[in-house]
């Protein structure tokens, strides 16, 4: 079985722990092969480094390596390069690399100067990590997700990790915009997995800067939408919230309501101009079904929760039934 994963961050990460571990017979008996398509519109250059925040997650988190209480970063990290830093006034303060961190993003940036894509440096950080998956980056191209709100009375657009992480999203979002995107090809492996693939799936990452970002590339929607594979989603909100972070920030940047059925319905059906062939919702949001289904896509109930590996491999399961069942 051949599963092709469009991820994110934090949720992207933790949805795909769960999946190695419910296809782990199957992937002993290479009967399975996962590969994940990541998001690098998150990505970004701080003190002369090339940062992938997104990459990273998946890569710390399935290598074993994540801090679990925050979802990012590593475990057991200190911060004397960040302080040296401040002696010196060099920001941002707001975005903390740790000690260990800074040693990825060094080697990623010496490769990519060297003259390796994204791609291949991707690669290469992985050999060490062994997450279990191949993970490959949307487009070894630059793209950066950009955010146009008010700051001090001036509209003005900036970098999506300003948006998040120095204004904790506390200002609205007028416009998402993923620079470079339109000009963006797929990286190398990207169309030929998707195409190849048996299973597609849309794990409970933002559905507007994590996989919307991914789908801005070009080809990468229409190769998803193609696909002879079911394309399977799973809400990143329940009961009307964000399950983690402030996606109904965005969400509403982009005129979708912050409930599941509005996320599914944002993706659209297969059977029309659509991607989803199934979409599945949280216990709480039963009554979302019917609405679901009304827009044409086949919805079910199940609990979306990640409250430790085992409630994820339990939603990897149900996804993978559901591409069964819609299969057949």
């Amino acid at each position: 079985m051949r599963i092709v994963v469009l991820a994110g961050g934090i949720g992207g990460a933790r949805f795909l722990r769960g999946l190695k571990q419910a296809v782990g017979p199957l992937a002993r008996a290479e009967e399975a092969q996962i590969t994940v398509i990541g998001n690098t519109g998150d990505d970004i250059h701080l003190f002369g480094l090339k940062v992938c925040p997104d990459l990273d997650t998946v890569m710390y988190t399935l290598g074993g390596g994540i801090h679990e209480e925050q979802g990012w970063g590593r475990t057991d990290e200190s911060f004397s390069i960040k302080a040296e830093m401040k002696e010196y006034g060099v920001g941002p303060e707001w975005f903390g690399l740790g000690d260990k961190d800074f040693a990825t993003h060094i080697v990623r940036t010496q490769m990519l100067g060297a003259g390796y894509p994204l791609s291949a440096v991707t690669e290469a950080l992985c050999a060490r990590w062994q997450p279990g998956v191949r993970l490959i980056p949307m487009s070894d191209d630059r793209v950066e997700t950009h955010v146009l709100t008010d700051i001090d009375g001036e509209r003005k657009a900036v970098h999506f990790q300003e948006y998040w992480v120095k204004l904790h999203a506390a200002v609205p979002a007028h416009a998402i915009i993923p620079v470079g995107a339109e000009q963006a090809k797929p990286a190398p492996g990207v169309l030929e997995a998707i195409a190849e693939a048996d299973v597609i799936i849309l794990p409970p990452s933002n559905p507007v800067v994590s996989v919307g970002t991914i789908l801005a590339v070009p080809g990468i929607r229409r190769a998803v939408a193609q696909a002879a594979a079911p394309v399977i989603g799973l809400s990143p909100i329940i009961g009307g919230a964000p399950v983690r972070g402030m996606a109904d920030k965005v969400l509403a940047a982009v005129g979708v309501e912050t409930s599941a059925a509005a996320v599914a319905k944002h993706y659209g059906s297969a059977r029309g101009t659509g991607l989803l062939d199934g979409w599945l919702v949280d216990t709480s949001d039963a009554a979302a079904v019917a609405e679901v289904e009304a827009a044409g896509i086949p919805c079910r109930a199940v609990p979306l929760w990640m409250t430790d590996v085992a409630a994820s491999a339990e939603m990897a399961r149900e996804a993978l039934a559901f591409a069964e069942a819609v299969r057949a």
